[in-house]
């Protein structure tokens, strides 16, 4: 049997696995933190033995290949982490009984929605980015205890992402140029973290339901819009932020137009949605830029 007290977090060295360990924390909850280097999820004798040794009642996969346009030309990299990792996962939590929380993306729909995307609406990924996340999702779905949390445009301390450059350039260029036509939901890693936790108790609990779940803020807004809200809360002027198109901006993986996702599962899990983005955006920029200030890159 599992021990109901056991947490194990893979990816743990990453931004998001670094909230959920500091969440667990605030939660008096005990865990077992991997990352890449202590646990290589490709390797499907190492997480039998990791999850043998350790005997978690939760399993939190914050682990992943994430540079979206490498994957391209390096989608059978990309397939091993993301695809095969948590197929690894969810074998090895399939035989010890423990709940699998698996962390996915937007990216595994086709980004041409006009209203939010529900979690059982039909997955048809657009690049190989998404394709892998996608083989990841359906291995930890065929599980008894596997449960997907999909999310998008994510920020917070501890890693490289959009709303710290955003904040480190607002000091340095006098205008920005920031893309208008993509649409989705920034969230703060704290806030999926705190969901993430609450979901596996919940698991535990027996009061949330297996299946797909949308980890991502209230609302919706765009590059542009998210980075002239940057600037208000800097006491910068927005007007410096100006709109331009994707097309300005070609990457090799397109990128969805429209990844706004909506929460109606975590009624059934008697959890609400994370807050609406900009009220996170607000209590997180203090920490981002506080951490910035003390040099950190």
């Amino acid at each position: 049997m599992t021990d109901n007290r056991t947490w194990l977090v893979t990816g743990a060295g990453g931004m998001l696995g670094q909230d959920v360990l500091a969440r667990l924390d605030r939660a008096g909850e005990r865990y077992v933190a991997l990352d890449r280097a202590a646990l290589d999820l490709t390797d499907a004798d190492a997480v039998s033995a990791a999850l043998a040794e350790h005997r978690p009642a939760v399993v939190v996969n914050c682990a992943a290949w994430t540079a979206v346009d490498d994957a391209e030309t390096r989608e059978d990299e990309a397939l091993a982490i993301n695809g095969d990792g948590p197929r690894h996962l969810a074998d090895a939590c399939a035989r010890t009984g423990a709940v699998l929380l698996h962390v996915s993306t937007d990216y595994v729909f086709a980004g041409d929605a006009q209203e939010p995307y529900a979690e059982d609406a039909p997955t048809a990924p657009r690049s190989a980015y998404g394709r892998t996340k996608l083989v990841g999702e359906k291995a930890v779905l065929g599980i008894e205890r596997g449960y997907v949390v999909r999310t998008a445009w994510l920020y917070g301390t501890g890693g490289g992402n959009f709303v710290r450059t955003m904040i480190k350039l607002e000091g340095v260029k006098d205008t920005l140029d920031v893309v208008d036509d993509q649409r989705g939901q920034p969230t703060w890693t704290v806030d999926l973290a705190d969901r993430l936790v609450r979901l596996g108790r919940a698991a535990l609990a027996g009061t949330a339901p297996a299946g797909v779940y949308h980890g991502t803020s209230g609302g919706e807004t765009t590059w542009f819009g998210l980075t002239r809200e940057i600037f208000r809360l800097l006491g910068a002027d927005p007007e410096r932020v100006r709109p331009t198109t994707s097309a300005a901006f070609a990457r090799p993986a397109p990128r969805p137009a429209y990844s706004v996702l909506g929460h109606n599962r975590w009624q059934q899990a008697g959890i609400e949605p994370i807050r609406d983005w900009s009220e996170s955006l607000s209590s997180a920029m203090p920490v981002l830029v506080a951490e910035l200030q003390e040099g950190n890159p």
